[in-house]
């Protein structure tokens, strides 16, 4: 059995630079022979798990730091009052140690105080994880785990998005967590290039004091602006089994997902360029087969016609992609739902039900939560 959720999006920015690469410039991609704008899927995903922050408990979530150490010793802190802040350090370096994640002294300037040791590198620890590892140190005196206690405290109780997006523990595989989320690098649906924006700034006190005229500081700055298609897939059978079997668990995780996708925006420069816009079309499909990807119906970059923007013939062209998969794959979705600004929705007719987004994630739900519970029957 197999039960995926794939998430397709439209979405428009203006002048903007919201993932950027080692010069500074929008990270861009060629695909169908054009250079595109690209907004990478990191990005993205932590755009996600900011969005979590606003409205899911602290307790569903986890947290990626080298410094796993030093948060677990401030909960055994936390938990007994009495304990002291070095005890507490070496006993939750203890737990690390047995499950076999190497920690080192991280190296610090001399004006700084000595750090707590860290992890080499960043280790995504559920904060039921942190809670179990401080109250062992607590329940047994500090005493160090075996290898298979450090397991049971380390390896259950995934957090939502450790359960989502993974988990990879170089030094100790077996706490490896495969995702059960991908998430695409978003691109644009047509070619584009780089802009540069110059930019003055006037020095108040000299410009007041009359002193001199002109600029006080000159710069420039890159920018891009597109419609830009986002793909996202949820494998719902290995979510829940990320998160010990439970069905509720998933169907909350995916529910999450799903309008945290929609929601989310990466905030690069969104100072500068206030891009705070918004999907204006989404289309979900609840499959039982495997996902897919609607990309290649902009291999061809998507040029508005006379009359017609940019985004509604790039709505067009995902609708036709969506139709043909269907006809030629005869892979057709359990369920399928659309959501649209203005007239967009009107070019997937036929291919879903048009929904508002708090209906959209009730009908998901009740689709998935019914197909769990039929796998379970049979």
């Amino acid at each position: 059995m197999a039960l995926t959720i794939d998430i397709h999006a439209l979405q428009s920015l203006p002048p903007s630079n919201i993932n950027r690469d080692d010069t500074g410039a929008p990270k861009s991609a060629v695909f169908g022979g054009a250079v595109r704008q690209r907004v990478s899927s990191q990005a993205w995903k932590r755009a996600i798990r900011k969005d979590f922050d606003s409205y899911l408990s602290k307790a569903d979530l986890g947290t990626r730091s080298k410094r796993v150490v030093d948060l677990v010793a401030k909960r055994v802190c936390l938990l007994d009052e009495s304990y002291s802040r070095e005890t507490a350090l070496k006993a939750a370096e203890a737990v690390f140690k047995a499950a076999g994640i190497k920690t080192v002294e991280p190296k610090v300037r001399e004006d700084e105080e000595p750090r707590a040791p860290e992890t080499g590198y960043l280790l995504f620890l559920s904060d039921r994880q942190v809670e179990q590892a401080a109250r062992f140190i607590l329940d047994n005196g500090g005493k160090a785990p075996s290898k298979k206690q450090a397991k049971d405290i380390l390896d259950q109780g995934h957090s939502i998005d450790v359960a989502m997006f993974g988990r990879m523990v170089a030094d100790a595989p077996d706490y490896n967590v495969d995702a059960a989320v991908q998430v695409a690098h978003a691109i644009g649906v047509h070619e584009s290039e780089p802009e540069f924006d110059y930019f003055t700034a006037v020095d108040d006190e000299v410009q007041r004091g009359g002193e001199e005229t002109g600029a006080g500081m000159i710069g420039t700055i890159q920018m891009m602006s597109s419609t830009l298609y986002r793909f996202a897939t949820i494998d719902v059978l290995s979510l829940r089994e990320n998160l010990g079997g439970d069905s509720e668990a998933t169907l909350t995780a995916a529910s999450s997902f799903l309008r945290s996708f929609i929601r989310s925006l990466p905030t690069g420069k969104i100072t500068t360029f206030a891009n705070n816009t918004l999907p204006e079309l989404v289309y979900v499909t609840v499959r039982d087969d495997r996902p897919v990807s609607l990309v290649n119906a902009f291999e061809n970059p998507v040029r508005g016609d006379e009359g017609t923007s940019r985004r509604r013939a790039a709505a067009r062209a995902l609708a036709e992609e969506a139709r043909s998969v269907s006809e030629v794959y005869e892979m057709l979705p359990l369920a399928s739902f659309i959501v649209s600004l203005s007239d967009l929705g009107e070019e997937m007719d036929g291919l879903g039900e048009r929904v508002r987004l708090s209906e959209l994630l009730d009908r998901v739900t009740s689709v998935v939560r019914q197909r769990l519970s039929e796998g379970s029957q049979a």
